[in-house]
């Protein structure tokens, strides 16, 4: 018997908000180069195996299920977990893949493939760890964590478990294309309808088990009012990084705390150490103030959860948060076997409390369809058939004509887009292109867009490309100020993308270690600062000192699952 254990877990991203209802999913993303190059195989043989190829729908995407026949030749058993944060769905679904004889996790961070490869080692299964960044293969392992987006549908396992928030157009991939006896999932109710709907024409038979919040969470119906009020365990929640500087020296400044910090573009690491400080209780870190990154991927000893704002700006507007979106950040509140039993969430202001409390009173929207994007053997068959090799110009044009079910909508690929403009007219051939536009590349910010220029430029020019090309070992330093720190993360991110494509183009990009090893520098300089900075008094400042880096080392468990 063959099982995957999935698990699903909705982005609130502006994407998402903006498709109401919807998950954003691309199919036939890349899983790893090899198995990328064997779909352009693939697809030459269905080029020969139309007669007329240029007469065929290629924008016909209305049976997405089909493009999957090693899933489709099995009667898959799918069960899917459903309930709140800390209602124990993902323990017992691990505890399946922990019991199984061969299996696969699939999360939508590295933050949990390491904490759950972890835990299946502790647990005495061998286990591999796969991201796009890093490959740790363990000898005779049957199992392996993964980032949802590297998840092999060529093969088979007894049991999986994807864990997708962000990245919900892998999930979709994974939910039709992953070939097993059962198919665990894990997540919220508001999906079970639209999963039912979709596997209805898969043959897949699907059972539902419900969960309960293992542990109260208690709305309070009094604002939080004064800094005065701030104490250990609590956790505010704001949605920039200027705000979550701005509310660490408010707090500080009142002398009674020192705040750990955690943000989506802090390198995983950093964020890991800064939820470590925070849960360490003999840590003078006792309260973080923190973004809805604390969503995914990190087991916080939160005692209290406190909007700053129930607005945040989604890359076009402000708008005001979700229900999901509210749900999923107060639900991190009271953690399940942690020192604080109870959770409680509420707000700074008062005339946020009605939101918050109709919020979480409520259920979440149920998802109405999930996203689509055409798989590479599709684009490699389209530019064949219309003799183009401009990947922008083939992107637009599934865009505008792509066909679908009432469950899909085509996924948004702004970003892809964006990147496929600046390397269109570069001598690449379309799988390379393809490879460098899903790249995890921030186009928004300067520095990182101008590495993936650099490096794709001189990839098409020289067809090697070396670190030291654009960037000088030994000339990273602590910031100090925030404009630095900003510049040094950008700077963690270009590296970050160098390792990622090392491992898609390993004789091109031939500095991978040189890369990690800076990267890993750029890590331990932003940690510095983040010690070394605040507004705290003397007293509560050397007393840090002394044990800041002491605490650091201790072991404990701040990523994984949620329950």
């Amino acid at each position: 018997m063959a099982s995957y254990l999935l698990r699903f877990r909705f982005s609130s991203s502006s994407a998402s908000y903006k498709c109401k209802h919807r998950v954003g999913l691309l199919l036939g993303h890349w899983v790893l180069q090899s198995q990328t190059l064997v779909g352009v195989n693939h697809s030459t043989k269905l080029f020969r195996h139309f007669s007329g190829v240029s007469k065929a729908d290629l924008t016909d995407l209305t049976s997405p299920h089909t493009w999957y026949p090693n899933a489709r030749r099995k009667n898959r058993q799918v069960i899917l977990h459903v309930g709140p944060t800390n209602s124990g769905k993902t323990y017992h679904a691990l505890k399946q893949l922990e019991s199984s004889s061969s299996g696969i996790y699939c999360g939508p961070l590295r933050l949990l493939a390491w904490e759950v490869a972890k835990r299946m080692i502790k647990a005495k299964v061998p286990c591999s760890l796969i991201t796009g960044q890093e490959k740790e293969e363990v000898d005779g392992a049957k199992h392996k964590a993964v980032t949802v987006e590297m998840a092999d549908v060529t093969s088979n396992y007894q049991c999986a478990m994807i864990g997708c928030q962000t990245r919900g157009f892998s999930f979709t991939r994974a939910l039709l294309g992953l070939s097993a006896d059962e198919l665990h999932l894990c997540g919220d109710a508001a999906a079970v309808p639209l999963i039912q709907e979709i596997l209805k024409v898969t043959g897949d038979n699907v059972m539902v088990q419900y969960y309960e919040r293992l542990s109260p969470l208690v709305p309070l119906k009094v604002p939080l009012g004064s800094f005065s009020n701030i104490r250990k365990g609590d956790c505010i929640v704001t949605f920039s990084r200027q705000k979550i500087y701005k509310l660490k020296k408010q707090i500080e400044t009142g002398g009674k705390h020192l705040c750990s910090v955690v943000y989506g573009s802090l390198p995983p690491q950093t964020r890991t150490k800064q939820a470590t400080m925070f849960n360490d209780a003999s840590n003078e870190m006792d309260v973080l103030v923190a973004s809805d990154a604390i969503g995914m991927g990190l087991n916080l000893n939160i005692s209290r959860i406190i909007f700053s704002t129930l607005k945040k700006f989604d890359g076009e507007e402000m708008r005001d948060l979700t229900v999901s979106e509210i749900k999923q950040i107060a639900g991190r509140a009271g953690r399940y076997g942690s020192k604080f039993p109870t959770g409680e969430v509420t707000c700074i202001d008062s005339e946020d409390l009605s939101l918050l409390h109709s919020s979480l009173e409520s259920p979440s929207p149920v998802l109405e369809s999930a996203g689509l994007f055409p798989t590479y053997d599709l684009l490699h068959l389209y530019s064949r058939a219309h003799a183009t090799n401009s990947i922008h110009q083939i992107l637009v044009h599934f865009v505008e004509n792509a066909k679908l079910s009432t469950n899909y909508f085509l996924a948004n690929c702004e970003e892809i887009l964006k990147v496929a403009a600046v390397i269109d007219n570069l001598p690449l051939g379309l799988h390379d292109k393809y490879l460098f536009c899903i790249s995890p590349v921030d186009m928004n910010d300067d520095i990182s867009s101008q590495g993936l220029t650099q490096f794709a430029q001189n990839y098409a020019k020289k067809g090697i490309v070396r670190l030291r090309e654009i960037f000088t070992p030994g000339t990273l330093h602590i910031p100090k100020t925030h404009m630095e720190l900003q510049e040094l993360e950008s700077i963690h991110k270009v590296l970050d993308l160098y390792v990622w494509l090392s491992f898609r183009f390993e004789d091109a990009f031939p500095d991978h270690e040189l890369a990690s090893s800076q990267k890993a520098i750029c890590s331990m300089l932003i940690e510095e600062f983040l010690e070394g900075f605040g507004w705290q008094k003397p007293k509560l400042r050397s007393t840090f000192a002394a044990k800041g880096h002491r605490s650091q080392r201790q072991a404990y468990s701040v990523t994984g699952p949620e329950t």
